[in-house]
């Protein structure tokens, strides 16, 4: 992602978080970065289409994405382009939304495991 790169180049170099945020019509992925030197933060916001959100992971940037993918993968149903399917929370997901969409429908669907 050009823009992180540009951002790592100029010393942003510590990926605090990643999240993810459902608007109904489109989903945004925010990058939280900082730069130690300066005591700096960045946020990056990429806005994706909710019907087949995909991203490119960071992980080649930012070894700890790792986790954050993975959370964005499973909770918000956004695909992570250059990774593996590597389940992190939700072992057995059979749910239809992910639960952390708008149209997940607690207490429908929802299967206690």
């Amino acid at each position: 992602m050009k823009q992180l790169d540009g951002l790592r180049a100029k010393g942003f170099d510590y990926l605090k978080k990643i999240t993810a945020v459902d608007y109904t019509d489109r989903l945004e992925v925010v990058y939280f970065l900082y730069n130690l030197d300066t005591k700096e933060e960045q946020q990056i916001f990429v806005k994706l289409k909710p019907d087949s959100p995909e991203i490119d992971s960071v992980m080649g940037l930012f070894a700890a994405a790792d986790w954050y993918e993975r959370e964005l993968s499973e909770m918000f149903g956004i695909k992570i382009l250059g990774r593996d399917a590597k389940r992190l929370l939700l072992e057995e997901w059979d749910g239809v939304d992910p639960p952390l969409r708008k149209s997940f429908a607690w207490g429908k669907d929802y299967k206690k495991v």
